[in-house]
C-alpha cells in the first residue's frame, strides 16, 4: 500500500551567514524531490552581500571571497526558490525540512529584504504542510535525553551519512532519510495525513518551546523563538518576549 512517504516530498535546507533567521543571510539552499518517478535535486549558491563570518564558514566551507566570486544575485536566486516551494504548497505537496522553522522563517525575511512576495503572502495562508524530523523526534521520544542536532538524529534513526554534512544537499538528504526511519520505527505516522501531522508538530514546538521559556530564564538564554512552521518573533530583539514569559 502507498502512502505520502512514498510522494512526492520536497526537501528543503539553507547555510546561513549565522544562527538569527530575522538578520541573517543565506548562502547557499537546496530543494530534493523525491516521488515515485525519483528523485531531482537543485542547490543555488547565493552571494549574500555581507560579509560571511569566518565561525560561518567554518561550518559550512563557503567562504566570503568564494561566494562573491560564484554566488548568484540574491534577488535571484530566492525568486527561484520561492518559486519551487510555492509549487509544492499549492499542490499540497509535504515540504519536509530539519527544524524547518528557520529555513522557511530566513527565507520569509530574505524575500522581505529583497523586495519579493512572502511565501504567505502567495498563499494568502499558512505554509502547510511541512513535516519537520525535529519536531516529528521531539514528539515520537519526548523522554530521550541528549541533544538532537541532524547528525545526532542520524546516529539515532540508523541514517549513514558522509561527513559532509553543513553542506545543504547533503543536509536535505540526510533529513529525507530520517524521516523515512522515522516512518519505519513509527508506521502508524502514515495513518495520519501530512495535514494532521503538521498540526501536532506545531503543538510539539509550543509544548517544547513553553519547557525551554522557564529552563532557559534560570540561565538567562534568550527564550526560544515563538511559532512553527513559521518563527513569530526574533526573541534576542530588545523588549521581545518569548512564549510564556511574563510581564515584570
Amino acid at each position: 500500500m502507498t502512502t505520502w512517504l512514498d510522494g512526492p516530498l520536497l526537501g528543503f535546507d539553507t547555510e546561513t551567514t549565522g544562527v538569527n533567521p530575522f538578520r541573517d543571510r543565506i548562502v547557499s539552499a537546496a530543494l530534493i524531490g523525491r516521488g515515485p518517478r525519483g528523485s531531482a535535486q537543485r542547490v543555488w549558491l547565493l552571494n549574500p552581500g555581507v560579509p560571511i563570518p569566518e565561525e560561518a564558514a567554518a561550518i559550512h566551507q563557503i567562504t566570503t571571497a568564494h561566494a562573491t566570486e560564484h554566488g548568484m544575485a540574491p534577488r535571484e536566486a530566492l525568486a527561484q526558490i520561492s518559486a519551487e516551494l510555492l509549487a509544492a504548497f499549492r499542490r499540497g505537496t509535504p515540504v519536509v525540512a530539519y527544524n524547518a522553522a528557520f529555513d522557511l522563517t530566513i527565507l520569509e525575511r530574505e524575500l522581505e529584504r529583497h523586495g519579493l512576495p512572502t511565501l504567505g503572502e502567495e498563499l494568502g495562508g499558512p505554509l502547510a504542510p511541512v513535516l519537520d524530523p525535529l519536531l516529528l523526534d521531539r514528539g515520537l521520544a519526548a523522554d530521550r535525553n541528549g541533544r538532537r542536532t541532524l547528525l545526532d538524529l542520524c546516529g539515532y534513526y540508523g541514517v549513514q551519512e558522509n561527513g559532509r554534512l553543513h553542506t545543504a544537499d547533503v543536509d536535505v538528504a540526510a533529513t529525507l532519510d530520517i524521516l523515512a526511519a522515522q516512518v519505519r520505527d513509527h508506521p502508524e505516522l502514515t495513518r495520519q495525513s501530512p495535514a494532521t501531522l503538521h498540526h501536532w508538530q506545531a503543538h510539539q514546538h509550543s509544548r517544547w518551546a513553553r519547557a525551554e521559556v522557564e529552563r532557559r530564564r534560570r540561565s538567562s538564554r534568550a527564550a526560544p523563538a515563538p511559532g512553527w512552521p513559521l518563527h513569530t518573533s526574533d526573541p534576542t530583539a530588545p523588549g521581545a518576549r518569548g512564549p510564556g514569559a511574563r510581564s515584570a
